[in-house]
């Protein structure tokens, strides 16, 4: 079963990960935050107490036995930028601005929030390599993910034929309701493909980001791709949705980490 729990934090993995690094979804079950946090928020910039969300952050790395003080954690901004990360970020250092985050460093924990973006773990095996990227509409088309392989190949030397990505939950493509600006950038990005990457329904238009994602990866050579396919605004009582919740809603956290 890809869910999993504690006893109070539950959490998704995915099965492409068994006896590979140690990573997690974590739902919004558990944690201390009220509502319209309610509970494992672990968003720090949606009005929630800061001490309410370290505590929701320390529950869930405890939930897989990950040290509180490991994770390596970004300024998120809708772009294409990777930090690599060499060594835990000295708290007087501010955080950097990106969109995915590498490393080959075990006891490392990367940590990503989202609330309807598409989180996308990755490992490479053979070079030992893991990574998280988050790919909302911007990403996406501007694709996060293949940046994300391809410091891969350039900074650790890995093949895209060995590395294994796993798309998690995010807004789903019978949700995810685009405009005009949005479905031109998906038409310049993707071309003939887009036909498979937007649907027109009662007037409107419907971007599928997980397909959109796993296309942009093989593109870049990866084969080795699990999709969730879990949508945070079908399921509210699993997953923070901003778009189901207009905005006043937590952040759920992805992590992964190298065995050590």
């Amino acid at each position: 079963m890809p869910f999993h729990s504690n006893g109070e934090i539950r959490y998704y993995q995915f099965e492409l990960f068994d006896d590979g690094p140690v990573h997690a979804i974590f739902t919004r079950r558990g944690g201390v935050s009220p509502h319209p946090w309610a509970g494992l928020n672990l968003g720090g910039t949606v009005g929630d107490d800061p001490q309410r969300v370290r505590e929701n952050r320390r529950r869930a790395l405890v939930a897989l036995d990950c040290e509180p003080d490991s994770v390596y954690d970004v300024w998120q901004v809708h772009g294409v930028e990777v930090a690599i990360a060499e060594s835990l970020r000295p708290p007087e250092i501010p955080h950097q601005q990106a969109d995915a985050i590498l490393t080959a460093k075990p006891g490392i924990t990367l940590m990503m929030r989202f609330a309807d973006c598409v989180p996308v773990l990755l490992h490479d095996p053979v070079r030992k390599v893991v990574g998280i990227a988050h790919a909302g509409w911007m990403g996406t088309v501007h694709g996060a993910v293949r940046t994300a392989v391809e410091a891969m190949q350039a900074r650790f030397g890995s093949n895209p034929g060995d590395i294994q990505a796993a798309i998690g939950p995010s807004i789903g493509p019978d949700h995810y309701q685009v405009g005009p600006d949005v479905v031109a950038q998906v038409r310049q990005t993707f071309g003939a493909d887009t036909s498979e990457l937007l649907a027109a329904r009662d007037g409107s238009m419907y971007f599928d980001l997980w397909a959109a994602n796993r296309l942009t990866l093989e593109q870049a050579g990866v084969r080795q791709i699990e999709v969730a396919g879990l949508c945070t605004a079908c399921h509210t009582d699993d997953w923070f949705s901003h778009r189901a919740e207009r905005g006043r809603t937590g952040r759920f956290g992805a992590i992964i980490t190298l065995k050590t």
